[in-house]
């Protein structure tokens, strides 16, 4: 068994809404029990209200990114970082004029059946 393991070929997940989503480590990349992604999302991009089953961390690298949660409108700028506990509402969205580059941890691994995207 090996005792480490270097990730320098990141899954790149399929998505329509221009967001690049680059997969370190997770389900789709290499079946791991969390998922670490680096993530760069367009100007003017959001996602549907979601309660997922895994706790979210989050740490933006460059530009700003706003979440909602229970109807409060929380916007992390470079630098700054935050856990959003498995089971909250929350929705994730940059409604700014800029990308927003960050990095997402989920524990347990992110999942399309775990995630619990609302339909609009």
């Amino acid at each position: 068994m090996n005792k480490y393991r270097i990730q320098s070929s990141p899954f790149i997940v399929p998505t329509t809404d221009g967001k690049l989503i680059e997969e370190h480590f997770g389900l789709a990349s290499v079946n791991s029990e969390m998922s670490i992604a680096k993530m760069i999302a367009p100007p003017y991009w959001s996602e549907p209200f979601q309660t997922p089953e895994f706790d979210e961390y989050t740490y933006i690298i460059k530009g700003k990114k706003q979440f909602i949660i229970d109807n409060e409108i929380i916007v992390l700028k470079a630098g700054e970082s935050i856990k959003i506990n498995k089971g909250t509402r929350v929705q994730y969205s940059n409604p700014f004029n800029e990308a927003v580059e960050y990095i997402s941890v989920c524990y347990p691994a992110f999942s399309p059946e775990l995630v619990n995207r609302e339909t609009e």
